[in-house]
Formats: C-alpha cells, structure tokens, sequence
C-alpha cells in the first residue's frame, strides 16, 4: 500500500496466469480463423505490441506456422491530443506486404473506454484495406465509451473508473503481472 496516494495493489493475473490467457487467446485465433493462414498480429505499443510477439510464438507452437507480426502506433489518430501532455511517437511496422486482404488481429493490454481501438482503426484505415479486423485484449475492464468489443479477452475485470488497471510486461518492466489499483484514478 502506497500511504502518500493511498493506494492498494493486487495482482488478478501472476506470469503463470497471463500465459495460459495468451495460450487460450492463441486457440481461439487460430480456431476462428481456420488455421490463422492470413492473420496479421498488430501490437499497440508498447504493451500490446509485446503481446502480439507473444502471440505470434504461440500460435507457432501450436500450428507450425509463423503468423506476420508488426506493430501500429496510435498516437496522432487520438482524441485526447489535446486534452493531454505531449506523448512520444511510438513505430508502425508493418510487414513487407501490408495489410490488404489479411485477416488483422489488434492486440492491446487493456481495453477501458475503446479510444484507443478506435484510433487503430482509424490508424489502420491509412495504412491498407484488411479482409478483416479483430481485436484481442489481455484485461477487459468494462466503461466503454465507444460501441466496440473484443473478439478475444484474456480476463474480464469488471472494475470502478476509481481504479486503474496496471500491466507489466517481462521484456520491459522485468516482471509479468496485471495489478488492479484501488484508488489509482481512471
């Protein structure tokens, strides 16, 4: 407990768990897509991109086959731009060949209000013309602004906007763990 914002934490998912939840994840792309064949895994940085790499080896494991992995930075398609402190440009990499005509999964940490979706949507409009776009999400922690909904989520985490949902990711926090923060703000 942090004394000086009285804050509590508490892990809902520990490494063990998250990588059962990405296994599950893996299953269910693979199984909706009929072998994952055109699927491309596009991270939102900086966790969700960490998570789409996961992924991708996954799905690997299961089908022998290396599904294409890139990543989409969000940044200038917000709608908070101004509302909030300036934000380090993330990277979009894309593969060689695009997104036309791939079946291209999202992946975020946490999806809360749906702003950020909806600024890889509009990210991923000027980038190409997929067959398909799917989103899959860590934690689903509910408050949904938008009308958008994951088509695979790791844990539903029915939470109060006085919370904040925290990932931590091995590659850059040293650590996988999700913590739900009570009275940590939005």
């Amino acid at each position: 407990m942090d004394v000086a914002r009285n804050q509590v934490e508490r892990a809902v998912l520990e490494a063990p768990d998250i990588g059962r939840a990405l296994t599950r994840i893996a299953h269910e792309i693979l199984e909706r897509t009929k072998g994952g064949k055109d699927i491309l895994l596009l991270g939102i940085p900086t966790r969700g991109a960490v998570l789409a790499r996961r992924l991708a080896e996954k799905i690997e494991q299961v089908e022998g086959l290396t599904p294409r992995v890139g990543t989409l930075d969000v940044t200038m398609y917000r709608d908070d731009l101004r509302l909030k402190p300036a934000r380090a440009l993330g990277r979009t990499e894309l593969p060689g060949d695009g997104v036309d005509d791939r079946i291209v999964v999202l992946v975020d940490d946490v999806l809360y209000s749906g702003r950020t979706v909806r600024a890889a949507l509009d990210a991923l409009n000027d980038v190409g013309r997929p067959r398909a776009v799917q989103l899959a999400v860590l934690v689903d922690r509910g408050h949904r602004e938008l009308p958008i909904r994951a088509d695979y989520v790791g844990k539903n985490l029915p939470t109060s906007r006085s919370e904040t949902v925290k990932v931590f990711a091995e590659e850059i926090d040293g650590r996988d763990a999700v913590l739900l923060i009570k009275g940590g703000g939005g």
